[in-house]
């Protein structure tokens, strides 16, 4: 399988580049990126590039990422080489190479949230003017333990948002069972520094986010709407969240910790049941036994989810915690298991490894 990665020199195109250089299955024919210069692998990521014996790659420039002009150098070769490209670029810019990709029979990925949404309006409520409407109803969402019988042999793949994947995980099978007032979910996320991308931003400087945290987006991150969809269609009627993310001091990782009121059915439903049907056979989530919570460190630089549960008594209120690494379950690694079903590959290849701790 030969793959290209476009958006190479960002956070998740360095942890596309990590695993699929241990994927057995694949070869990289390109690396691509906005405003690379031509540079080296080994020049914008040395310690990755040295040890993975990539130093002198070169990523492609591709110039300005957000016209169809680049499709016009004569720069094509990018995705007539490859058999299925990644796409981790920031919103809107995708656009115009799922066109391409599509058009000359490739596969693709998307890492960004072009393609998430069904309904389009709500992607341009939230995002910008989308520019390829006609393709993002039919597109299959990409997260593994919801649709995995849809993503396999599919052409292309949206891949959820990091916070979705956490917060979607965390109560999924609970509102698939109808146990939960729809009404009363509240999600709190905390993520490291690395989920604001590598671009150079006020709020990633050490002084600004070291040694403090803070709640942001509040009423308004843009994954309320995508987790809202995916609530809704398990639900099968309309469901409305409250969700607040928070930056924390920490260069990867998300901790997510979602609360909803349990109904009559709920309360007398044995809940770690539910959770161990729904994900006892799943590989890459990790059931906790009840009243333990996972922590972020477990997760490190793998593809592992954690989850565990308690119930308030007091207040009939379940809690549900998640942990995973936003860069690579919550992007580069799911992308990777979206590849692999795809393409008919192992779902394990490439993401076995093991967190680096402590």
């Amino acid at each position: 399988m030969n793959v290209t990665v476009i958006g190479a020199s960002g956070y998740a195109g360095a942890e596309l580049i990590r695993i699929l250089t241990n994927h057995k299955k694949c070869n990289m024919v390109h690396l691509v990126a906005k405003d690379s210069g031509n540079r080296t692998l080994g020049q914008i990521y040395p310690a990755l590039a040295y040890a993975a014996g990539l130093k002198d790659q070169i990523v492609e420039d591709v110039g300005d990422l957000f016209c169809d002009q680049v499709f016009q150098e004569g720069k094509e070769g990018f995705i007539d080489d490859a058999d299925l490209v990644f796409l981790a670029l920031p919103h809107g810019a995708s656009v115009p190479f799922v066109r391409q990709i599509l058009a000359k029979g490739k596969k693709a990925i998307d890492l960004g949230a072009d393609f998430r949404f069904r309904d389009v309006a709500t992607y341009e409520q939230w995002y910008v003017k989308h520019e390829y409407p006609e393709l993002c109803r039919d597109t299959v969402y990409g997260m593994v333990e919801l649709n995995r019988e849809r993503i396999k042999g599919q052409q292309f793949i949206a891949n959820p948002g990091c916070y979705v994947t956490g917060a979607t995980l965390a109560l999924y099978p609970l509102i698939k069972e109808g146990l939960l007032d729809l009404q009363s979910i509240i999600i709190d996320s905390c993520s490291g520094v690395s989920g604001a991308g590598r671009g150079a931003k006020e709020v990633s400087l050490f002084a600004e986010c070291n040694d403090n945290m803070k709640a942001y987006g509040v009423t308004s991150h843009r994954h309320t709407p995508e987790i809202e969809q995916n609530f809704s269609e398990v639900a099968g009627e309309d469901v409305t969240i409250n969700f607040t993310p928070h930056l924390v001091p920490m260069d990867r990782g998300i901790l997510t910790t979602a609360y909803a009121t349990l109904n009559g059915k709920g309360r007398a439903c044995d809940l770690e049941a539910v959770f161990q049907r729904y994900y006892g056979n799943e590989f890459f989530v990790r059931l906790l036994e009840t009243g333990k919570m996972p922590e972020t460190k477990w997760t490190q630089g793998t593809n592992f989810v954690y989850l565990g549960f308690t119930v308030d008594q007091r207040t009939n209120r379940v809690i549900v915690c998640t942990a995973l690494d936003n860069l690579v379950k919550g992007a580069a690694g799911q992308a990777v298991q979206n590849m692999n079903l795809i393409c008919g590959f192992d779902e394990r290849e490439g993401l076995t490894m093991l967190p680096v701790y402590p």
